[in-house]
């Protein structure tokens, strides 16, 4: 059993740890390829809420036109929608002195300027043929609805409780979470968010064909058939989600800092490989988002919720709000302490076993790995309240490690 648990962790963390890996500087002629973003993990917390850019000259790629929204859009010779999305490269052309004399150069005083000015617009600092500075890039991924491409990936380790009979078990998740923004108009942008999941439970699929996870499925389980669940283990692909949320360009002012908005919705998909994985049903839903952002607090929330629409007629009913509330305060220009826990309401279940409440705290950092801003983060949750009769999260640990890059520097974003 214990060695089933250890090979389960490492299967779940692999993604992780090689993307850190893949973060830094690579070797000459070299490039790491991307795939081309908050829903709900039952029970559990989530997100709460891919792209990283090409590491060539700033100059080559940024435009030099007005910056509406999500900055200038990508001139660069080798950016063209359908390819894949490059993490870094090195120019075989350049020679490694002149890279590292580059490397160490002083900046121009207008650069200088742009950099000292947190607020400064990134797509006005890339026209200017500068780079944006690791506390301005901090700045921008605080923003949930911000000119900002982020990968999120995300290792949750949680320990479940069933209050009814005492018994405990650990689960692990990864959550990969691409999110981008789309330019509709001068005044309104779209936010995307792609999310996967690989969860594994400690409920082997023979013996409980009709279980719904926690982590992989939105619908936490409506009940416990009489055997023994917390036995065996399954591990594979759960749920596909995506939420969509339209935003204003701009926040709005409020004090010494800015509100930001944004109203949409949300689309589950029954991607399991397993039935214990996922929910075996289609769902949708409304989903709203408000965040207070100030010089030192980030306040705000994410409400979503789930009906059900098409599926398999034997799995349970969708019914689910998700409630994720993240509060941070800033310690300086790239650290930050603070959550994001998920409250969840089922209302397929009794009232005993509807709500699940998580309060947590957590510490952030943001890094820079060769020419890519990294966000490196851990966070701890408890549960003050779970359900009565059924399984639930009682404590979560999550690490989370967030590559990012402006979307100015994508054409396909404009």
């Amino acid at each position: 059993m214990a060695r089933n648990r250890i090979m389960a962790l490492l299967y779940i963390a692999m993604p992780a740890l090689t993307l850190v890996g893949c973060a830094g500087q690579l070797p000459k002629n070299e490039s790491v390829q991307m795939p081309s973003s908050f829903v709900p993990r039952q029970k559990l917390d989530v997100p709460p809420d891919v792209f990283a850019s090409r590491a060539g000259s700033v100059q080559e790629i940024a435009a030099a036109q007005p910056d509406r929204g999500f900055g200038a859009a990508a001139t660069g010779p080798d950016w063209q929608i359908g390819q894949g999305i490059i993490l870094a490269s090195a120019d075989a052309d350049t020679d490694v002195v002149e890279d590292q004399a580059a490397d160490t150069e002083e900046l121009t005083p207008q650069c200088a300027a742009l950099q000292q000015d947190l607020d400064a617009d990134v797509g006005d600092i890339l026209r200017a043929g500068c780079k944006p500075s690791l506390a301005q890039m901090s700045k921008l991924m605080d923003n949930p609805l911000g000119n900002v491409a982020m990968l999120f990936t995300q290792v949750d380790l949680t320990q479940l409780e069933n209050e009814s009979n005492g018994r405990e078990e650990e689960q692990y998740l990864y959550t990969g979470i691409a999110q981008f923004p789309k330019k509709l108009t001068d005044d309104w942008n779209l936010i995307n968010r792609v999310v996967w999941t690989v969860p594994s439970v400690p409920v082997d699929q023979g013996d409980f064909d009709e279980f719904s996870s926690q982590g992989g499925a939105i619908v936490p389980p409506s009940g416990f058939e009489p055997i023994d669940a917390f036995s065996g283990r399954t591990t594979g692909l759960g749920d596909t989600y995506y939420n969509g949320l339209f935003s204003p360009a701009e926040g709005v002012d409020v004090g010494n800092g800015k509100f930001v908005w944004g109203a949409g919705f949300d689309l589950a998909l029954p991607t399991a490989t397993e039935d214990v994985l996922g929910s075996g049903r289609w769902s949708a839903g409304p989903s709203g988002l408000g965040v207070y952002l100030g010089k030192k607090w980030k306040v705000g929330a994410l409400a979503q919720h789930f009906w059900d629409f098409a599926g398999d007629d034997d799995r349970d009913s969708v019914n689910l709000t998700n409630l994720q509330y993240f509060i941070f305060y800033s310690l300086d220009d790239t650290t930050s302490i603070g959550a994001a826990p998920n409250v969840f309401a089922n209302w397929e279940q009794d009232s005993d076993d509807t709500f699940t409440v998580p309060v947590g705290i957590g510490v952030s950092k943001t890094l820079q790995f060769g020419k890519v801003p990294v966000r490196i983060g851990v966070e701890y949750h408890h549960s003050v309240v779970q359900p009565d009769d059924v399984a639930g999260a009682d404590w979560n640990v999550r690490f989370y490690v967030i590559p990012a890059a402006p979307s100015a520097l994508f054409k396909f974003l404009q």
